[in-house]
C-alpha cells in the first residue's frame, strides 16, 4: 500500500442512498483473492447492460467521471454484508476517498485497512458536493481536512491507528512486522 498523501481531485456524485456492498461489487465477482482487476466490476449491475456494454446514463461511464479519485456517495454507503472486495474494487478503479453523511461501520473498517479513506461530512457539505459534479476538492489525511471548491475546509475524523497506517502506507500486518525488534526484545526478556 502506498503512503496516503494530500491530493486534489474532482468529485463524482453517486446519487443513491443505502448502497450496499453487493451493489458496489456483486457477489459473482467474489471468487478472486487478488485486488487487481476488480475496478472493472465496480457497480457492475449499474454500469453495464445484459450484454456487457456500458450504460451511457451511469455516472462512472460519463466522460466527466474519468480520473476522479473522490466518490461522493449517498447516505449509509457500504451497508450490507462484510466484503473486503468492495473497498478493493473502489480502490482498483481509482478512488482514494469516499465522502458521505454516513458510512457503514464494517465497510469503513475494511476501507481503512485497504487504503481507501472514508470521510463523513454533515448534510450541508454533502449537498454542496452532490450538486457539483466535477468540482475540485483537496483531501489531506495529515490535517484531516477536506477542502471544498470554495476554499473552505471541513474537518473529518479518523482513528489514530488507521491514520498512522494510512500515512505510512502499511496495513495491520505491515505494522506488526515493523514492531519485530520490540517483540523480539520482549520475548527475550521472558
Amino acid at each position: 500500500m502506498e503512503p496516503f498523501r494530500p491530493f486534489s481531485s474532482k468529485v463524482v456524485p453517486l446519487l443513491a442512498d443505502n448502497v450496499d456492498t453487493d451493489q458496489i461489487i456483486p457477489a459473482r465477482f467474489l471468487k478472486v483473492t487478488s485486488k487487481q482487476g476488480l475496478g472493472k466490476q465496480l457497480f457492475a449491475d449499474w454500469r453495464y447492460d445484459a450484454s456487457g456494454a456500458p450504460k451511457a446514463d451511469f455516472i462512472l461511464n460519463k466522460p466527466e467521471a474519468a480520473g476522479a479519485n473522490v466518490l461522493v456517495a449517498g447516505d449509509n454507503f457500504g451497508c450490507g454484508s462484510s466484503r473486503e472486495h468492495a473497498p478493493w474494487a473502489l480502490y482498483d478503479y481509482g478512488f482514494r476517498a469516499v465522502v458521505s453523511t454516513t458510512i457503514a461501520d464494517i465497510f469503513r473498517n475494511n476501507a481503512l485497512k485497504n487504503g481507501l479513506l472514508p470521510i463523513v461530512v454533515d448534510a450541508a457539505v454533502h449537498a454542496k458536493l452532490m450538486a457539483a459534479p466535477g468540482a475540485q476538492v483537496t483531501v489531506s489525511l495529515e490535517d484531516q481536512t477536506l477542502t471544498l471548491p470554495d476554499g473552505s475546509k471541513v474537518k473529518f475524523s479518523v482513528d489514530p491507528f488507521s491514520r498512522y497506517c494510512l500515512l505510512n502506507g502499511m496495513d495491520e500486518m505491515d505494522f506488526l512486522l515493523s514492531q519485530d525488534a520490540a517483540i523480539s526484545a520482549f520475548e527475550a526478556g521472558r
